[in-house]
């Protein structure tokens, strides 16, 4: 009884000590009830007291000031100043710089669900929309990047001048000003579209957006400074750049050398007060046409000619200079890994300029560095993202349609296992990336400048992309190796390098930035504590942190508690009023890593203090587990405002299980990495106590995604939904356009051709070439002179968009490709084969396979043959079915094939031309692969006696005209219909 009453009153301790943290009650009512406890558990149990007295005694230190601040405070205080390195005030403004929004509410552990309900969903204006489907998608017309690549080495005059004269320059600058004032959504959707079909002409509008001078303008520019040069970049009159890397500065930039000594000099014929600037600038980008350049200096004032003697070194300044100023020197270009946008160098020595050219007036002086921070680090959410998005959403449509029409192995090879592998993954971090670009624009459009989250989105999203497209060249293979005019592929690929390298190198930003600024912005207490630490007033920071430091210790005991409690029965059940039944387990368990991670956070600052800036590895994965947990939230947001289909809730839910598998490793990697190993431990049982929780994406679920990949319009909208984000063509000579229009034509014919494909590889037909089997099954029945028409096209189209391009012997100029089943040489494809075959087979009294069967073609699926896709045992998902013209009994099937309203009986009697060059093709050939039936006459009815077709009289030949008057499988000039670029006649 006593053993049993001890337990009971131990139990009941503990228990109340989690709830005070739980709870999270303050330091004096949780102290109080504790001691409440101690008294009523000591009379069920005196023993009780062995954990009791501790507990007491803890409360009693925590109550009485004078003994919590001797014991615990000034100790702190103490170890953690010294372990804490000096900063100098570049490195505060930097840590202090921006603002913080959703990421904040995942790095404190216990996000706040109804709150990110709130969040307005980013949706383009009617002017947005407008200036998308019009000017934009006038100026991707006119793009040629193989072009502007390999031969101009530059966009053309026309689309400069369209580029200038439609404000792609002005994207943010407020209306007053003469720009368009777009939203950061909007900008996003342009930088998209635009990149989609040129990432030269892509970043040529991209950095007067993000990098330039302009952004600095509308938030820390004078009035003047204003009127002076906004109206210019908006109108497209001048072109900026901004010089802050150098020879010797480009990660580190606050290192940057180059200096502006406060001075007096001659400016416009007057003594005047200014700046003596030295700078040397490389990487540029739009320098060498630049006509106003922004740069980034350290200035100094060593006179004191400011009127303050005591202050000689400002730090980083920003000022605003012309480009035709007496001494810059607008240097040659530079060559980004060849793609041709204009990169450069600017350089200066002994450069005068005015004090009244710094971005702000002097008030301005030194600010320089938070200046950049905050605003180029909208741009980082911007720009490089809507890149990569961009890049990815191509990959998915070219790619796809690419392993939909590739076939080898009798099956296309988007149906191997080991391709569904890689095309799982292209297909969920597509996805992924349309869904964090839609939240972080989201929050981008809600104000403020979130530092934090901007790293985050141009890290993930490019390091992302470079996955996306590598996986798309695997698949592509050859087709994508091969460079030319006609390869989709190999521009966004050598494009990778800039983008993880510019706006701040990938390794910096996850290694140093995520975690190290995401730190200082999303805790609740740390900047604030730091800042006391190396505070100068050490009896007055005391007291104060005395105070900051027991309500860190009490978010830090909340948040080990939930994330213990979490770990044994899950996490909280709190989640979005919308969330389902699908969407519904994933909020849960990102309350329980968000809590785990809040731990975890603190554990690695609280014991490593300082040391941590050093630990980048340890930094890089609690970098992960933070932009992960952002990425889920951005993927079921989008879920949740998609369609919500079976094919779109198969790329949420692989790009999920990536992410949470991700946190997870990061978690486990963080721990056995860690040097305390008991702390370690001890946050890895709190926090993973049945240890892994989470699996990649399953085998089956990659399969299903792997089909879905290759699907269109209903069974995939999200492909659908992909062509309005991007210059989406279907046109037959396009650098894109070739591979989807050959897509778009096999998924109309599809049933038709994977059933003469399966008769074919069953050798059903005589002949040695596809249109020797064409004809065959034309004249026998099997299809009719229309299906004959389809397949001949179709395989032309296909043949030509797996084409790679060739070159002279300099490889300088790409030559045409002929393409030899195009309908005009389809006939040079013909042979006597079939004839020869049968006349010898006759001659010896051979059995013929007409008279084996007649029907071989629709006897071509029997169980005991499948062949392909189609045989059981070989793995793969059948293919559509269609019934042959043999087939065709009913009215309605009959009545099914004929379009009634395309139909002119009339015109069609009196028009020669209305019977295609197939059906021509079909008939003037048919002598020559006719089969004798009777098998009496073993002579040839055929008059061409032999198989060379030079011999062929010119009427047989068929006309260039002729074809181009052919019909197609829906592919005629397409229109838009409910926001997407359908067919005309597209009845799906």
């Amino acid at each position: 009884m006593a053993i049993g009453l001890f337990i009971l009153a131990i139990i009941i301790q503990l228990a109340v000590v989690l709830a005070i943290f739980l709870l999270s009650l303050s330091r004096v009512t949780g102290s109080v009830v504790a001691l409440v406890t101690i008294i009523v558990t000591a009379i069920i149990s005196p023993w009780s007291l062995f954990l009791g007295i501790p507990i007491a005694l803890l409360c009693l230190v925590l109550l009485v000031t004078p003994i919590r601040q001797s014991l615990i405070t000034k100790p702190v205080y103490k170890a953690l100043g010294g372990a804490m390195p000096s900063m100098s005030d570049t490195e505060r403004e930097a840590l202090d710089a921006g603002t913080s929004w959703w990421e904040k509410e995942l790095f404190m552990g216990a996000p706040n669900w109804d709150t990110f309900a709130s969040y307005s969903y980013p949706k383009l204006s009617e002017e947005e929309q407008s200036f998308i489907d019009n000017e934009v998608e006038v100026l991707c017309a006119m793009l040629d990047e193989w072009k502007i690549q390999h031969e101009d080495k530059d966009l053309s005059p026309e689309a400069w001048q369209f580029i200038k004269s439609n404000g792609f320059l002005g994207l943010i600058i407020p209306k007053e000003f003469g720009g368009l004032e777009f939203s950061s959504y909007a900008q996003s959707r342009v930088m998209s579209k635009i990149a989609s079909r040129s990432p030269t002409a892509a970043v040529t509008c991209m950095v007067p957006n993000s990098l330039g001078p302009g952004e600095l303008l509308m938030h820390y520019g004078t009035d003047e400074q204003k009127q002076r040069w906004l109206p210019g970049l908006a109108k497209g009159d001048e072109v900026p750049c901004f010089g802050l890397t150098g020879p010797e500065a480009g990660s580190d930039a606050g290192a940057i050398p180059d200096t502006g000594v406060v001075c007096y000099g001659m400016y416009e014929g007057e003594q005047v007060l200014g700046l003596r600037m030295n700078f040397s600038k490389r990487w540029i980008t739009l320098a060498p046409i630049a006509t106003v350049v922004g740069l980034a200096f350290k200035m100094h004032d060593p006179e004191g000619l400011l009127g303050n003697p005591q202050k000689t070194d400002y730090g980083i300044t920003c000022a605003l200079v012309p480009a035709s100023h007496e001494g810059v020197i607008i240097g040659p270009r530079h060559n980004p890994i060849g793609s041709p946008f204009m990169n450069g160098t600017v350089d200066g020595k002994d450069v005068f300029i005015p004090l009244d050219y710094i971005i702000g007036g002097v008030e301005n002086a030194g600010r320089g560095w938070r200046m950049l921070m905050e605003c180029l680090g909208v741009g980082r959410g911007i720009s490089l993202p809507a890149l990569s998005t961009s890049a990815s959403e191509m990959t998915y449509l070219s790619v796809g349609a690419f392993a939909k029409v590739r076939e080898q192995f009798k099956i296309s090879v988007g149906k191997f296992e080991g391709v569904q592998d890689a095309t799982s993954r292209v297909a969920s971090n597509t996805y992924m990336l349309e869904a964090f670009r839609h939240l972080v624009t989201c929050g981008l459009n809600q104000g403020g400048t979130p530092s934090v989250m901007t790293a985050m989105a141009k890290y993930y999203a490019t390091e992302t992309m470079r996955s996306v497209v590598n996986d798309g060249m695997d698949i592509a293979g050859g087709r994508a190796v091969q460079m030319g005019p006609r390869n989709f592929l190999a521009t966004p690929y050598q494009a990778i390098p800039v983008s993880i390298t510019v706006e701040g190198a990938n390794i910096l930003t996850r290694s140093l930035m995520i975690f190290g600024q995401g730190a200082m912005r999303c805790h609740p207490y740390l900047f604030d504590e730091l800042q006391l630490l190396q505070s100068e007033d050490k009896e007055g920071a005391l007291k104060q942190f005395d105070n900051l430091f027991f309500k860190h210790l009490g978010y830090t005991f909340n948040r080990g508690a939930k994330a213990f409690v979490a770990g044994y029965v899950g996490g909280s059940s709190h989640a979005p009023s919308f969330a389902d039944t699908f969407t519904r387990p994933y909020y849960k368990h990102i309350n329980r890593l968000s809590a785990g991670f809040a731990l975890t956070a603190d554990m690695a600052l609280g014991l490593l203090a300082g040391d941590l800036k050093r630990k980048e590895m340890l930094s890089g994965r609690l970098a992960d587990i933070h932009g992960h947990l952002f990425i889920t939230t951005a993927i079921l947001q989008f879920y949740e405002h998609g369609t919500k289909s079976e094919a779109e809730r198969l790329h949420a839910e692989v790009a999920l299980k990536n992410s949470f598998y991700t946190i997870q490793e990061a978690f486990l990697s963080f721990f056995d990495n860690f040097p305390n190993r008991m702390a370690a431990s001890v946050v890895s049982f709190v926090t993973f106590p049945s240890g892994r929780i989470f699996t990649p994406p399953s085998d089956e679920l990659k399969r299903q995604l792997g089909d879905t990949f290759m699907d269109d319009f209903e069974a995939n909208p999200f492909r659908d939904y992909l062509k309005t984000m991007v210059y989406y063509n279907t046109e037959a000579d396009d650098v894109t356009g070739r591979m989807e229009h050959a897509y778009q034509t096999l998924l109309n014919i599809e049933p038709l051709w994977q059933k003469f494909k399966k008769a074919e590889h069953k050798d059903s037909f005589e002949g040695l070439t596809f249109e020797d089997h064409v004809v065959y099954a034309s004249q026998k029945g099997d299809i009719t002179e229309e299906e004959a028409e389809v397949l001949i096209q179709y395989n032309a189209l296909r043949f030509d968009s797996l084409l790679t391009d060739v070159f002279d012997k300099h490889l300088v100029k790409a030559q045409e490709r002929n393409n030899p089943h195009s309908l005009e040489n389809a006939v040079q494809q013909l042979t006597d084969y079939a004839q020869l075959k049968n006349e010898a087979q006759a001659k010896h009294g051979i059995v013929t396979n007409s008279e084996i069967t007649s029907d071989k073609l629709a006897a071509s699926d029997s169980v005991d043959e499948k062949i392909g896709d189609a045989n059981p045992n070989h793995g793969y998902e059948s293919d559509g079915d269609v019934e042959m013209v043999s087939e065709q009994n009913t009215v309605e099937e009959v009545r099914a094939q004929t379009n009634f309203g395309d139909t002119n009986p009339d015109a069609e009697a009196l028009d020669h031309r209305h019977r295609d060059a197939a059906s021509h093709l079909n008939e003037r050939m048919s002598n020559n692969h006719s089969l004798n039936k009777t098998h009496t006459d073993k002579t040839s009815i055929n008059p061409i006696e032999s198989s060379d077709h030079s011999k062929i009289p010119e009427d047989l030949v068929i006309a260039k005209d002729e074809e181009e008057k052919l019909p197609t499988a829906d592919t005629s000039d397409t229109k838009w219909q409910d926001g997407l670029r359908r067919d005309e006649n597209d009845k799906v």
